[in-house]
């Protein structure tokens, strides 16, 4: 056990205290699946089960907000589904200026990837009556908005899917979670009373500032609700890919933080509480804490000074 902490400067704690909580991995939502290898995949799930322990610290000290989200299991429509949880939420047809902390007023957790993984955008998933969403903040703040709402969409939509047929959702499943996505940000009525008949590249570019999504993600948009053509749609991409669009946002809006770790960590300051200290009493190394909140609080985005360790089972 000496040799295991030395090796992977872990607390010698963290391997003699009691098992950590397992994540039921058949409820998963993962992105990218066709990009993730499973090493990733397991990479991920090990930054989820440390954040479950951070989870159950915070809860043991702060009221967090109460789980807030329909269960929309049976609705067969992701643009209904959207429709729904808008109205529940009383959000209008209007675009949303701080998808995170809508998220977090509604009892959703909503942690930093621990693990540098390019390949894993996004997973969530329920644990009792409180919903995770694990969210890769290495990608651009639009890419990072529409992969909570993705997530949101398999909340929502896929509560039950793990359980009622033992496998995580299917690329169908992950369909659904897109055109969720993209009918909540990007509502048809608002969209259609906003944009010209004659679509252009540089249309797409200020439409996508209203909306807050990426270039790519508008363009989809606007082609499935019939503004584009497939040829036009297709020259869209190419364009905006030659502008630099399909690997970024040279534009990008300004990236969102979570209030609720914000609030966490200003009340612990105030009672001369850090990081370390927390860090401490979970028996974690202080990089896999920073890694589990990194770029929610405000600071700056980028890789970590120390890059979390990558734990797997063995």
């Amino acid at each position: 056990m000496a040799k295991l902490a030395c090796a992977l400067a872990y607390p010698i704690e963290f391997f003699s205290g009691d098992d950590p909580e397992e994540i039921d991995t058949g409820a998963l939502s993962f992105r990218s699946l066709s990009k993730m290898s499973a090493k990733e995949r397991d990479a991920a799930i090990a930054a989820g089960v440390l954040g479950l322990e951070l989870s159950d610290w915070v809860e043991s000290e702060f009221r967090l907000p109460v789980a807030n989200i329909l269960d929309l299991s049976c609705e067969t429509s992701p643009e209904a589904a959207a429709q729904t949880i808008r109205q529940f939420w009383g959000l209008g047809e209007k675009p949303i200026g701080n998808v995170l902390g809508l998220l977090e007023v509604n009892g959703i957790l909503v942690f930093s990837l621990a693990e540098n993984t390019a390949t894993v955008d996004a997973f969530s998933f329920w644990r009792n009556h409180r919903p995770f969403v694990f969210l890769n903040n290495y990608k651009s703040a639009e890419h990072s908005i529409y992969d909570s709402v993705h997530e949101l969409g398999h909340l929502a939509m896929h509560r039950h899917a793990g359980t009622q047929a033992g496998m995580a959702p299917s690329r169908a499943a992950e369909r659904e979670a897109n055109q969720f996505a993209a009918a909540f940000l990007m509502p048809e009525n608002d969209v259609r009373s906003r944009m010209p008949r004659f679509i252009t590249v540089d249309t797409i570019v200020s439409a996508k500032q209203r909306w807050r999504v990426s270039a790519m993600a508008m363009a989809y948009r606007l082609h499935d609700l019939g503004f584009l053509t497939d040829w036009q749609y297709k020259s869209a991409c190419i364009e905006l890919g030659r502008r630099g669009y399909r690997s970024g946002e040279p534009d990008g809006i300004k990236r969102e933080t979570s209030r609720v770790w914000q609030k966490i960590l200003a009340q612990l300051w105030a009672e001369r509480k850090t990081k370390n200290d927390i860090a401490r009493e979970l028996h974690i190394p202080i990089d896999e804490m920073e890694g589990l909140i990194w770029g929610l609080t405000g600071g700056p985005i980028g890789r970590p000074e120390i890059e979390p360790r990558r734990l797997r089972a063995v």
